[in-house]
C-alpha cells in the first residue's frame, strides 16, 4: 500500500512559462508531501504498513515531423530540437534552481516544433534524501534502528536510474518507452546536486555558469583576494562571493539576505573546494581547486555537467616537455592524449577530443590582453600543441623510458594530470572546455621544482594566470553563451535540452 500526495493529472500548455508553473507546482507539492511525512517519522509515528510516496514532475513532447526551426539566430542552435518523430520525455527536479534554463528549454521546444508540451506527475519517486531541505538534517535526530526502518517507508536513491548511459550515448529505449529530452534525469540531477555539496563544501545554487579549475591551491589564494577586491568595488559587475560554508560577502552597498546568515566557516575544507564570483544573471566565475590527479578530475566535472554551465576551463601547472619552453610559458591545449583512463568505459580512447574554436580564440586573446604581447608575438610565451595527461605522477620513474618515447610520438608539449579529463568529460557531458596551463618544471631537461624556485614562480606566475582566465571568461560572455554550445559537441540523436 501506497501513501501519496494527491495525483496532479497530465496537462497541456503551448506557453512556456505556465508549463514551468505546473512543473513548480507538482515538485512543490511532491516534496512537501515528503518533508511532512519524514517530520512525522522522525517524531515517532508509526506508518501503519503504508510505503510513503511522491514522484517528479516530467515533461513531455510528442513530436510528428523532424525539427521545424525558425530562421535568424536560433536556425544556428545545437539544441532546442528533437532529432525526429517520436514521444520525447524527462523528469524534472529543483525548478526553483532551473527556472532559467528549464524555461528556455521549453521556449525552444514549442518555437521549433507543432504541439504542445504535456507535463504532469511521473512513475519515478523521488528519493527522501532528494527532498530535504538545503539546511535539514533531519535523518540525523534518528537512531540506527529507525534510521534502518526507512527502507521500509520511503523510497531510497536508486542508482540503477541514475546511470550516464544518455550522455554516454548508450541508451536504448525499451519499446513503449520515450526517447530522452535531457542527458540527465531527475534522479540523476539531484544525486550529483548531493555530491556537489559534500566535495564543493557549498550550495549547489551559488555555482555560476562559467567555470574555472585549478589543480594548486595558489590559485584559489588569489581568487579569493580577487573576489574580496570586487566586492569592496560598489561599481563592480559582480554583486555577491561565496566561499566553502555558504560564506556570502555582498559587494559594498547591497544588503545582506536572509541566506546569508546560515553560512559559517567549516572547521576544515571540503575535498574539492569552490568559491563562487556571482552575477544577477548566474553569469558569473565558479573556481574549484580539484586537487592532483584525474579521479577528482573527473569525479567534481560528473556532478557540476548537470548544472549545464556554459563553459569550464582547467588553469593549472604542467610540466614542459620542450628544451624550448621556459618556465612560466603558457601551453594552449589543441589535442589531449588520454593516458588518465578514468573515462574509458565511458568514451572510448578512439573518440577524439577537439579543440573549440570559440574557447581556443578567447583563450588567446586572453593571454595577449593580459600579458601586453602582441598577437604576432605570443609565440614567445605560449606554445599551442598536445597536452598529455597521466594517472602516474611519477611516470618520470619507469623504465625505459616508454613514456617519453609515447609522449614524443604524440607530438605533446605538456603533461598534468587532469587537463584531459575535464576535456573529455567535456566533450562527454556537452560542455564547452578549453585549457591553458603554466610550466611550472621540465623534468626531462633537468629542471624540477625547488621550494625556492617554486615560491619565486608562484609569485610571479599565478596572479597573471588566474587574469587570463577571467579575461577569457569575460570574452566568452561578452561573445554570446549561443555560440559557445557547439554542434561539435552534440550526436546524431541528440537530447534538445542544452
Amino acid at each position: 500500500m501506497h501513501k501519496s500526495p494527491t495525483f496532479i493529472a497530465p496537462q497541456l500548455f503551448d506557453d512556456p512559462a505556465a508549463a514551468l508553473a505546473q512543473v513548480q507546482h507538482i515538485y512543490d507539492s511532491s516534496v512537501a508531501f515528503l518533508r511532512e511525512a519524514m517530520h512525522d517519522f522522525v517524531a515517532g509515528a508509526e506508518p501503519g504498513g503504508a510505503r510513503i510516496r511522491a514522484c517528479y514532475p516530467f515533461v513531455r513532447l510528442h513530436s510528428r515531423s523532424v525539427s521545424r526551426q525558425e530562421a535568424g539566430l536560433q536556425s544556428r542552435l545545437s539544441y532546442g530540437f528533437v532529432a525526429g518523430p517520436g514521444r520525447f520525455e524527462t523528469t524534472l527536479t529543483r525548478p526553483d534552481l532551473y527556472s532559467d534554463y528549464y524555461l528556455e528549454q521549453f521556449r525552444l521546444l514549442l518555437s521549433n516544433h507543432d504541439g504542445k508540451l504535456e507535463v504532469g506527475t511521473s512513475t519515478q519517486p523521488i528519493p527522501i534524501h532528494f527532498s530535504f531541505a538545503e539546511h535539514e538534517h533531519v535523518e540525523g535526530e534518528m537512531g540506527p534502528e529507525r534510521r534502518a526502518l526507512m527502507r521500509d517507508v520511503f523510497d531510497l536513491p536508486d542508482l540503477t536510474v541514475m546511470d550516464d548511459g544518455i550522455a554516454n550515448g548508450t541508451h536504448e529505449p525499451k519499446p513503449g518507452e520515450p526517447h530522452p529530452l535531457s542527458l540527465f534525469t531527475g534522479p540523476r540531477v539531484d544525486y550529483s546536486l548531493q555530491r556537489l555539496r559534500h566535495y564543493s563544501g557549498t550550495s549547489p545554487d551559488w555555482f555560476q555558469n562559467f567555470v574555472l579549475f585549478t589543480n594548486y591551491q595558489f590559485y584559489i589564494d588569489e581568487f579569493i583576494k580577487l573576489g574580496h577586491a570586487e566586492m569592496a568595488d560598489p561599481h563592480s559587475d559582480y554583486v555577491a562571493f561565496v566561499e566553502p560554508g555558504n560564506l556570502v560577502t555582498r559587494r559594498a552597498g547591497l544588503s545582506t539576505e536572509a541566506i546569508d546568515a546560515l553560512g559559517k566557516a567549516l572547521p576544515r575544507l571540503p575535498q574539492m573546494p569552490a568559491y563562487h564570483l556571482l552575477r544577477e544573471d548566474r553569469s558569473g566565475i565558479t573556481m574549484v581547486n580539484i586537487g592532483v590527479g584525474p579521479a577528482n578530475a573527473k569525479t567534481i566535472t560528473d556532478h557540476i555537467a548537470v548544472l549545464r554551465p556554459h563553459a569550464w576551463l582547467m588553469l593549472g601547472h604542467c610540466a614542459g616537455l620542450r628544451n624550448g619552453q621556459q618556465l612560466g610559458d603558457y601551453v594552449l591545449a589543441h589535442a589531449y592524449v588520454r593516458e588518465d583512463h578514468v573515462l574509458d568505459e565511458e568514451l572510448p580512447l578512439w573518440v577524439p577530443i577537439p579543440a573549440l574554436a570559440e574557447i581556443q580564440v578567447a583563450l588567446e586573446q586572453a593571454v595577449a590582453d593580459v600579458t601586453g604581447v602582441p598577437p604576432q608575438e605570443l609565440k614567445r610565451i605560449m606554445r599551442t600543441g598536445t597536452v598529455a595527461s597521466t594517472d602516474n605522477r611519477n611516470w618520470e620513474l619507469l623504465p625505459d623510458n616508454t613514456p617519453q618515447r609515447r609522449f614524443s610520438q604524440s607530438r605533446a608539449v605538456a603533461l598534468d594530470m587532469e587537463s584531459a579529463t575535464i576535456a573529455a568529460n567535456g566533450f562527454r557531458f556537452r560542455v564547452p572546455y578549453g585549457t591553458l596551463l603554466c610550466v611550472s618544471d621540465k623534468p626531462l631537461h633537468g629542471e624540477i621544482k625547488l621550494p625556492g624556485m617554486a615560491n619565486h614562480f608562484y609569485r610571479e606566475r599565478v596572479d597573471q594566470h588566474l587574469r587570463i582566465g577571467i579575461r577569457a571568461v569575460e570574452l566568452l560572455r561578452a561573445g554570446g553563451v549561443d555560440q559557445l554550445h557547439s554542434r561539435k559537441l552534440r550526436s546524431f540523436a541528440e537530447v534538445a535540452f542544452q
